[in-house]
């Protein structure tokens, strides 16, 4: 099965893609599996404890296949709610 690459998706460019593999997800089918929140979560963890609302909201952009603008001002809170959960 030929997997997708990760820069094919909105929003993951080279560093972003990258992160993403250095976390265990190699490819777009697996990026979608795993979803943004998780994806943040392992960047977070295990590279960039500082990163920022940006990186979050572009993979989840990307998750849903489009520009990070295009997210809907609920998905933007909801996920600024969640990032500020995590302290």
């Amino acid at each position: 099965m030929t997997r997708t690459d990760l820069t094919s998706l909105p929003e993951i460019g080279k560093v972003t893609a990258e992160q993403l593999r250095a976390v265990g997800i190699p490819d777009t089918e697996t990026f979608r599996a795993v979803g943004a929140r998780e994806a943040f979560l392992r960047i977070r963890s295990q590279l960039d404890p500082g990163a920022c609302i940006q990186l979050l909201t572009g993979l989840e952009a990307a998750v849903q296949g489009v520009r990070a603008g295009d997210l809907s001002p609920q998905i933007r809170a909801d996920l600024n709610r969640w990032k500020k959960s995590l302290g």
